[in-house]
């Protein structure tokens, strides 16, 4: 069964079994947008009361950080902490985690465009950045997870951490990986890096990469081959 609710900001779509086990999916997303969230005033985030899993998220982030020379933060100057680029990616995987250890081989759960999916050949398609309502690829994954960071919707709102301003050399970047907390953020950190980070993000473990720059350029790992329909 297919369901689709508006959580965290964004458009959700969760193909699971049934009715109670999307429920439950949905619970744990809006739990984390409840917590996480620096657009709400009560959240962990925006208090300051941390629990040991944004104490975690943030580590995770500091990691990047360190990993991309500043060019990904969650910190920046005149700016309220902001760890929207691994919060997403964290929660669904946790909600993928919570499924499978419930016995549920068989899913699709897709946040704003940022997949976890098992169980079957999902063919997930990468949209054209121009054209609304046209792909530029379509991926075939039997398990695993998608995510791409890009300027569809929001425009250039990556902001490279190391100048301050908005990063403008790629206009989309999907990183295939095993699990959405890695692929999302290495997806946003890529991003933030510019140009260079379509290599960086390549090189991290078990992750893949399909690109297009500004001058509308597509660079793709050569591993990525085989998922391409």
């Amino acid at each position: 069964m297919r369901f689709v609710e508006h959580v965290m900001g964004m458009p959700a779509s969760i193909e699971v079994p049934d009715q109670a086990t999307a429920g439950a999916v949905l619970d744990l997303l809006r739990d984390a947008d409840r917590r996480f969230s620096p657009f709400r005033d009560d959240s962990e985030v925006s208090t300051g009361r941390y629990s040991r899993e944004l104490a975690d998220v943030l580590d995770l982030c500091g990691h990047y950080e360190r990993e991309t020379g500043g060019a990904f933060r969650v910190r920046l100057p005149g700016r309220r902490l902001d760890p929207c680029g691994v919060i997403k990616g964290w929660a669904v995987q946790r909600a993928a985690d919570m499924l499978r250890a419930a016995g549920v081989t068989e899913y699709c759960l897709n946040v704003g465009g940022d997949i976890a999916a098992a169980g079957r050949l999902w063919s997930i398609g990468i949209r054209h950045p121009d054209e609304e309502h046209r792909l530029c690829a379509v991926l075939e994954i039997d398990g695993g997870a998608v995510a791409t960071s890009g300027t569809y919707e929001r425009g250039h709102h990556i902001i490279d951490g190391r100048t301050g301003r908005p990063a403008t050399d790629l206009v989309s970047l999907t990183v295939v990986a095993a699990d959405l907390t890695t692929a999302d953020a290495v997806s946003t950190a890529a991003f933030a890096l510019g140009t260079d980070g379509i290599a960086w993000a390549a090189a991290q473990p078990g992750c893949l990469v399909f690109a297009v720059d500004r001058d509308r350029e597509v660079h793709r790992s050569a591993d990525l081959d085989r998922m391409l329909r």
